[in-house]
Order: structure tokens, then C-alpha cells, then sequence
């Protein structure tokens, strides 16, 4: 039997609204790694002063409201719908399912390298998406536990790296302060030896500063040779170590909501009302305390390092699901409609949108471009992120009025099927229908 793509009539209207959302809010965390010198990705403190400025303002209001969390709600979309394209009547198999994760993969590295983003996530959701496939009809306690474990696991991680750097930094500053070597104990030199290994790409000095802004302020041909490192890095140690488990985490529990259908817009009034409400408060409640405590200490590298805090998924975990219930929610009772139907617009363009914010920060910020890299503060790139979020709600609707599909959506079903999808006039955005829950 010959596989049909899944037509637009059928899509679930939250899936869209929350996968626009998510996109969009993502470009709050990745316009520091497009904007700014690399350490401060990780080290807010590299730029932002530990005193009240606008700086510390948008930096403050971004973690608490969108660190890891949009990354997490994309990755639950990203489950959910690999069991919307895997099981059900309209089900593909596994050849179908692998060849669509192989070309987002060559999708994600041609981000990473070519487009020249060292944060791009399309090379990590399509391995992950090659190893949950085996999952796909899972119960949804099974994934539940899955999820629950990975989550402890990666918890457990941070927790031991955070502990390993502590004494290695405090190792690394009595060995500075000139204390007696020999009155130390005897793993002091090569603990110290491991804090400046660690943190070398962050505390870096004005002449490490100047030399990569240079590199990524210069030419095309200058920050590829820039870039190329930092994407070697992520793949081959970031990915494996950190990002991948974090994924696999937030996709887990995406299949899962998927099965009981809270993720298909079967929930009750009441259950996303609990669901928002339990996720911003213990969200908010996590944030704010690591927040303030970074604050406190005066934003060293240890306390802002979101990987290096145990309590770094119970924050994130709160938020997305927080997310989740408000936009449920709200398609529940008819709220923000119009805003809805714009976010549905750019959900259904998702990887055209990502893609196009790595373009846009090519132009901007690198040196085959504008070279504006480190020319702005922090505070000042949120208004590059306002003017795409303004271009995005308004040209994706404009798009797939006259267009079936994205851009990159046509050629990623055309790799996918190996077919030229059918000339269909587009369609109106499907309207909110919760699914029964035993359809699955």
C-alpha cells in the first residue's frame, strides 16, 4: 500500500497553536548565541552585571518564564507527533519513519554548519527520533515511567557535576590564593587543573573576546572556521552527555500525553486548569529561587549554568506543562483567537520558521552579513526578537493562504515520500475538536 501524507483538515489545532508558540519562544534563548560572544550562551554573568539594568532585566525575565521550557514544549510536540505519524489508521512504517529523521538530520546539519547556528536542535530530536520509533505503541504508563527515569538520571548527572565543580573550583582557588600546596590535600592540583579546563570558554579574557569577534564579525569563510568547533563540540560531547537526555525526557512524556489526550484536546476544563495552574506554580516557585540565588552569588558561572542546578528540570517541567494547560485552555474556551489561528500558522511552518531565524541571524550577526555580533546588549536583541516574531505571525498566515505547505515542509515530504505532494488548494485552519480518549 502506497503511503498518503497526512492532509491538512486532519491536523489537531493545539498541536499547531503549541508547536508556533514553542517555536517562537525558543528564538528567546538562541538570540544570545546568535547575538552575543560565545560564553554568554551559558554565563550570563559574562555580560550581564550582577545590578539592577535593563540587562539584567530581560535576563531575568527570560529565565523565568522561557529557559528550557520552549525548548521542552517543542520536544513534547515532537513526541506527540511521532505517534501521529507512526500509529493510528493512517500509520507509515518504519522505512517512511527513518528516512523522514534522516533528512531532518541532514536539515539540522546544514543549520548547524552551513547556516553557522552551534545551537541548533534538528541533529538531536532526529536521533532521538530514531530511537524512540520502537515506542510507538507503548502504554502510557510505560512511557510515563520512561520519562520519569530519564528525568531522575539526568538529574542525578547535574547533580554530581555541579559537586565535582565545586570542589574543583574551590580547589582552583586556594591554589590561586597562594596557600602552601603541600598543606593542601593531594587531588587539589589536578581538581584545579579540571575547574580551568571547564571553565576556560567562559571566563575568557579581552583578547580571547576580541579574537572571536573578529572571526565571526569578518567574513563567511571566517566564522565557518569559527563555527566549526563550537558544532563539533555540541554534537560529539553536548549532545550525548546533556541534550539528548533532555529530549528524550520531554519526548516521552509528549508520547504519553499524546495516549491519554491531553495532547489531542480531550482534557477536561478542570485537568488543564490544574495542569496550568500546578506547572507556573511550581515553575515560577523553582525560577525565581535559582534566580534570585544567582543573583545573590553575583551571577557566577556555577550558579547560571542552567545544566549545573539539580533542581534545573523542575523548573523547566513546570513551565512547559504550565504553557501547555494556559494554551489548552484558552482553544478550550475561546480565547485569543485570532492570535491562535496566526500561532497555528507558524506551527504548521515550524521548520520553515526555525530555519529562517538561523538565516536571519546569518545576515545580522556574522560576517557574511551585517557582523552586528556583540554590537547590541542583551536587552536590545529582544527587539531583533519582537521584529521576527511580528514578520513570522504575519507572514506564515500569509504564506499558507496561497500554499498547501511551508517551504521547507513541501521539500522535507518530497525527500520524505519521494513524490511531489498533490497540487490541493490550501485549506482554512482546522477548528479546536477534542478527541476521544479511546481512539488510541
Amino acid at each position: 500500500m502506497t503511503a498518503i501524507p497526512t492532509a491538512t483538515g486532519d491536523r489537531i489545532l493545539l498541536l499547531d497553536v503549541l508547536r508556533g508558540f514553542a517555536v517562537l519562544g525558543i528564538l528567546l534563548m538562541n538570540i544570545i548565541g546568535f547575538g552575543l560572544p560565545s560564553p554568554s550562551y551559558s554565563h550570563p554573568g559574562f555580560d550581564v552585571p550582577a545590578t539592577l539594568s535593563p540587562d539584567l532585566v530581560a535576563w531575568a525575565s527570560v529565565e523565568l518564564l522561557g529557559e528550557g521550557c520552549m525548548r521542552g514544549l517543542f520536544s513534547l510536540l515532537f513526541g506527540a507527533s511521532l505517534l501521529l505519524f507512526t500509529t493510528g489508521d493512517g500509520a507509515k512504517g518504519a522505512a517512511l519513519h527513518y528516512r523522514r529523521m534522516g533528512w531532518l538530520l541532514v536539515f539540522g546539519l546544514v543549520d548547524a554548519y552551513l547556516l553557522l547556528w552551534f545551537g541548533d536542535i534538528l541533529v538531536c530530536y532526529a536521533i532521538c527520533g530514531a530511537l524512540l520509533y520502537p515506542l510507538r505503541n507503548a502504554r502510557a504508563r510505560t512511557l510515563l515511567v520512561l520519562a520519569a527515569l530519564v528525568a531522575l538520571l539526568s538529574t542525578a548527572l547535574y547533580s554530581m557535576l555541579h559537586l565535582m565543580l565545586q570542589f574543583a573550583r574551590d580547589a582552583h582557588e586556594a591554589l590561586a590564593s597562594g596557600t602552601d600546596p603541600a598543606s593542601l590535600p593531594a587531588d587539589y592540583k589536578s581538581a584545579a587543573a579540571a575547574w580551568r579546563e571547564f571553565s576556560a570558554p567562559y571566563l575568557v579574557g579581552s583578547e580571547a573576546l576580541q579574537e572571536e569577534l573578529s572571526q565571526r564579525r569578518g567574513s563567511y569563510a571566517s566564522a565557518f572556521a569559527w563555527n566549526l568547533p563550537q558544532v563539533n563540540s555540541i554534537l560529539f560531547f553536548v549532545n550525548p552527555v546533556f541534550l539528548l537526555w533532555d529530549a528524550l525526557m520531554m519526548m516521552l512524556l509528549g508520547m504519553a500525553f499524546y495516549r491519554l489526550g491531553i495532547l489531542r484536546g480531550s482534557g477536561s476544563s478542570r485537568a488543564l486548569l490544574g495542569l496550568m495552574l500546578g506547572g507556573f506554580a511550581v515553575g515560577l516557585g523553582v525560577n525565581g529561587w535559582e534566580i534570585a540565588s544567582a543573583i545573590d552569588g553575583g551571577l557566577a558561572l556555577m550558579d547560571t549554568f542552567a545544566q549545573l542546578q539539580w533542581s534545573y528540570h523542575l523548573g523547566r517541567l513546570g513551565m512547559t506543562l504550565g504553557y501547555l494547560g494556559l494554551v489548552a485552555w484558552c482553544l478550550r474556551h475561546g480565547l485569543l483567537s485570532a492570535l491562535a489561528r496566526r500561532l497555528a500558522a507558524v506551527g504548521r511552518m515550524a521548520l520553515s520558521n526555525y530555519l529562517m531565524h538561523s538565516l536571519v541571524a546569518l545576515f545580522l550577526f556574522t560576517g557574511a552579513g551585517l557582523g552586528l555580533v556583540g554590537q547590541l546588549g542583551r536587552a536590545q536583541l529582544y527587539l531583533v526578537v519582537l521584529a521576527l516574531w511580528l514578520l513570522q505571525l504575519w507572514l506564515s498566515p500569509w504564506w499558507l493562504a496561497r500554499h498547501r505547505f511551508g517551504p521547507l515542509e513541501y521539500l522535507w515530504r518530497l525527500l520524505t515520500y519521494l513524490r511531489v505532494p498533490a497540487p490541493q488548494p490550501p485549506v482554512a485552519m482546522p477548528e479546536h475538536r477534542p478527541v476521544d480518549r479511546r481512539e488510541q
